[in-house]
């Protein structure tokens, strides 16, 4: 299901149509040449003479309907020329204009109908804009983290890209995420994330800076390449920055210490792993219980009114309404204990 605002150039579209009104010609002419080499085989109940005319006319006539009748096949070969050459011109001259009249005139108005009511389900959804490199990364692991496909919306100008994005199944609109328009249209206020991945750390900030005035509540996770670059994304609004180049980094110094250290990094920040990192509110029945005491998997981080809270530290030994845990559970039945 995507919400496909893709505009087709009006030259393609004229391209498209003066091929079909060359082909209709064709297969007329295909008609004309044969009543004309043939008309002595026609008959005119009129006046008996058949001319240029009368063929141009019996032609179009019987092409369009099935003849009004003053003009007629008499000879058999006529008749097999009207039987396997002209019923199955008027069938294809027909397909032709009922396709040209939906892809011009019904195609358009259902497609914006349908984009009007996919646009208006939009709840929940996360937003992926920019369908690069990071976007494409980020849109493949949120599915295979179970993410219905209809709740991913990924914004991406570029037409290859959108291409790809569109075989995944998710949304797709064809738009600017710098613009408040497509933010709107993308229905930022209802989503429950968005995601920045344009490239280019000043589209990305651009973007982040505009999504956090439209929706000061709607957390934005930010891709950035330049480390420079990091606070001022942050300070657009960014609740999350995160640099390739900085996380591949910490992989490869962490392999330097060990083998296992990078690859359980690695497991921690993909589903295909032995081990996934989590986060969750609090349950009812864990508050007053120290982090230690969780059962879902291992705790290592509590986030109390915003603040980062380790494992080691004693304000870890009595967990509060409204916590974040962050935890290490096991992925697959497999790895539970």
């Amino acid at each position: 299901m995507a919400l496909s605002i893709i505009r087709t150039s009006k030259e393609s579209a004229w391209r498209a149509l003066g091929f079909r009104v060359a082909l209709v010609l064709g297969l007329v002419s295909i008609a004309v040449a044969g009543h004309w080499f043939g008309r002595a085989g026609l008959k005119d109940g009129l006046d008996g003479d058949i001319s240029f005319t009368d063929v141009l006319y019996f032609t179009m006539i019987t092409v369009a309907t099935v003849g009004f009748g003053d003009i007629v096949p008499v000879s058999e070969g006529q008749r097999l020329f009207a039987t396997f050459v002209v019923t199955p011109i008027r069938l294809f001259v027909w397909l032709i204009f009922v396709g040209s009249a939906y892809d011009f005139l019904f195609k358009g108005v259902w497609e914006r109908f349908r984009m009007s009511r996919i646009q208006d389900e939009l709840h929940n959804h996360i937003i992926v804009a920019g369908h690069g490199e990071s976007g494409s990364e980020a849109v493949a692991e949120l599915l295979r983290r179970g993410t219905p496909a209809e709740q991913l919306l990924v914004i991406e100008p570029g037409a290859a890209a959108r291409t790809r994005a569109a075989e995944l199944g998710v949304n797709v609109m064809d738009a600017d995420a710098t613009r408040n328009a497509a933010l709107q249209a993308a229905k930022l206020a209802r989503a429950r994330g968005l995601i920045v991945a344009t490239g280019r750390d000043d589209t990305s900030i651009l973007v982040t800076l505009t999504a956090r005035g439209l929706a000061p509540h709607v957390p934005i996770r930010t891709v950035i390449k330049n480390t420079d670059n990091e606070p001022l994304a942050r300070t657009a609004g960014a609740d999350t920055v995160i640099n390739p180049a900085s996380f591949a980094g910490l992989l490869l110094a962490g392999a330097t210490q060990g083998p296992h250290m990078a690859e359980y990094l690695a497991d921690l920040a993909a589903t295909d792993g032995r081990v996934s990192l989590c986060e969750r509110g609090v349950a009812s029945h864990e508050v007053g219980k120290p982090l230690s005491a969780i059962t879902t998997g291992l705790g290592v981080r509590v986030y109390r009114e915003g603040k980062p809270i380790g494992f080691w530290e004693s304000a870890c030994e009595v967990l509060q309404a409204g916590d974040i845990i962050v935890e290490i559970v096991p992925v697959g039945a497999e790895a539970r204990p």
